[in-house]
C-alpha cells in the first residue's frame, strides 16, 4: 500500500495578485515559503522514499522545502513531471481570477468561482472553461484527466516507494478530492495554499483519498 502525500505548493505572486495560475508560473511569496516550512515539519517524521512534483518552479520549489526537512532529506530525491501540473486556462491564464470565473460561468447562470461551488463539479467547470476559451486552448476535463492518470500510473510503477510527496495545484487536488475522497470528507471548499492531502494507493492501482485540505497530519 502506497500513501502519498498531495500538497498544495505554498503561496505564490500570483495568488497574491487574486489571478489564474494554471500553466503560467511565479515563484513562492515568503508567506509561501513558510507555508512550504510548515508542511514540511508536519510531514517531517514520515520516512519519504521519493519526492514528485509538477514541473513549476512554485511546485518543485516547495517540494525542496519539504524535501529539507524530512527525516530521509539525505536519500531523498524529486522528479518533476508534466503529469502532476495545474488544469490548463488557456486563453484565462494570468487574467483577474473573478473576472475569468465571471466570464466562465456567465452562460450557465454563474458569477464566480464560489457559486459554480455550490451547483457544479470541478470537472464540469474545466469543460465549461475550455468552452468560453475564445482559441479553445484551455483543458477540460478529459484533457486533465488523461495527464492526470498517466501520474497515477507512473507512481504505481514506483518500486519500493511506499511513503511518496506529491507537490501539485489547487484546483487539480479539489477534482482530484471529488473523485477519490472516501465518504466523510467535505470536498466543496478549495484546498489552502501548503495544505497536505493524504491518498492512498493499493497494489492494483486504486486510488482513495482518506485525508483532504489538512495543515496537520495529527
Amino acid at each position: 500500500m502506497k500513501h502519498i502525500y498531495l500538497v498544495r505548493h505554498g503561496k505564490t505572486f500570483i495568488n497574491r495578485y487574486n489571478k489564474m495560475q494554471g500553466w503560467c508560473d511565479t515563484p513562492l511569496t515568503d508567506e509561501g515559503k513558510t507555508g512550504a516550512e510548515k508542511a514540511g515539519e508536519a510531514l517531517h517524521e514520515i520516512p519519504l522514499d521519493i519526492a514528485l512534483s509538477s514541473n513549476t518552479l512554485r511546485a518543485s520549489e516547495t517540494a525542496q522545502i519539504i524535501m529539507g526537512k524530512n527525516c530521509n532529506k539525505d536519500s531523498l530525491e524529486l522528479l518533476t513531471s508534466p503529469f502532476f501540473r495545474e488544469h490548463f486556462y488557456g486563453y484565462f491564464e494570468g487574467m483577474d481570477s473573478d473576472l475569468a470565473w465571471r466570464m466562465v460561468g456567465a452562460r450557465h447562470g454563474f458569477t464566480s468561482l464560489e457559486e459554480m461551488y455550490q451547483k457544479a463539479s470541478s470537472d464540469q467547470i474545466a469543460d465549461w472553461t475550455k468552452e468560453a476559451d475564445p482559441y479553445g486552448d484551455a483543458e477540460n476535463s478529459q484533457e486533465f484527466w488523461k495527464r492526470w492518470e498517466q501520474g497515477f500510473k507512473l507512481i504505481s510503477q514506483l518500486d519500493g516507494a511506499d511513503n511518496i510527496l506529491l507537490v501539485s495545484h489547487g484546483f487539480a487536488i479539489k477534482t482530484i478530492a471529488e473523485r477519490y475522497a472516501v465518504d466523510g470528507i467535505d470536498t466543496s471548499v478549495h484546498p489552502q495554499n501548503a495544505s497536505i492531502s493524504t491518498l492512498t494507493m493499493s497494489e492494483s492501482g486504486q486510488v482513495k483519498m482518506v485525508k483532504y485540505n489538512q495543515l496537520q497530519l495529527f
